[in-house]
């Protein structure tokens, strides 16, 4: 396996996610960049894997058909303990398939409306993706336990953040400074496992 440049494609648009990932990746040899700053544009990709890793190579792969640079993704969800698991792999699209972070929160607040503290335990699920143009693609996961509380706290983040509750910090992944909250967080641990595989190629 190699890179063909010295350019990793984080295969997403969200650019709080991208800076997140930068940020955990740290001191690679190579230019991380975005879907917004590659040519030709790349599609939309449906997520229709049942599981973690399938959605994040779904998205690795296209990426890399249509710039042929190697391409890292992820997938990655809220798994609520009552919920039996849900919203799982359809967090992103938990209240439809144009749902916004709000309408998303709002739908699992409904979801959970009378559930008391200790039965509203919950993880965040991460998995990463490395797809090159030649050779296997590599996988590396993280996940981090915590709670959903009744309100949104802090403006940190995206996604669930400001209802997932880490008890360690005493604060919502919302409240939490980046740096602190990428250190325990699943995006965290699956990036840095891929950071440590990344710089094992060069």
């Amino acid at each position: 396996m190699r890179l063909p440049s010295r350019k990793l494609l984080i295969a997403t648009r969200n650019r709080a996610k991208l800076e997140e990932i930068r940020e955990t990746l740290g001191d690679l040899p190579v230019a991380v960049i975005g879907l917004e700053e590659v040519e030709p544009e790349v599609a939309e990709v449906e997520e229709t894997g049942e599981s973690y890793a399938a959605n994040a190579l779904l998205k690795a792969r296209a990426a890399v058909a249509a710039t042929g640079m190697a391409a890292l993704a992820d997938d990655s969800g809220l798994e609520v303990d009552v919920l039996e698991g849900a919203p799982g792999v359809r967090s992103a699209r938990f209240a439809g398939p144009r749902a916004t972070d709000e309408d998303n929160n709002r739908l699992l607040l409904v979801r959970l409306a009378g559930v008391p503290a200790a039965r509203r335990t919950a993880r965040f699920v991460c998995t990463a993706a490395l797809v090159f143009p030649d050779g296997d693609p590599i996988v590396t996961g993280g996940a981090v336990e915590g709670r959903i509380l009744e309100a949104p706290r802090g403006g940190r983040g995206f996604g669930y953040d400001p209802l997932f509750y880490y008890e360690p910090f005493g604060l919502t992944f919302g409240e939490a400074e980046s740096a602190a909250k990428n250190r325990v967080s699943h995006r965290g641990q699956a990036f840095r496992a891929m950071a440590v595989e990344v710089r094992a190629l060069f």
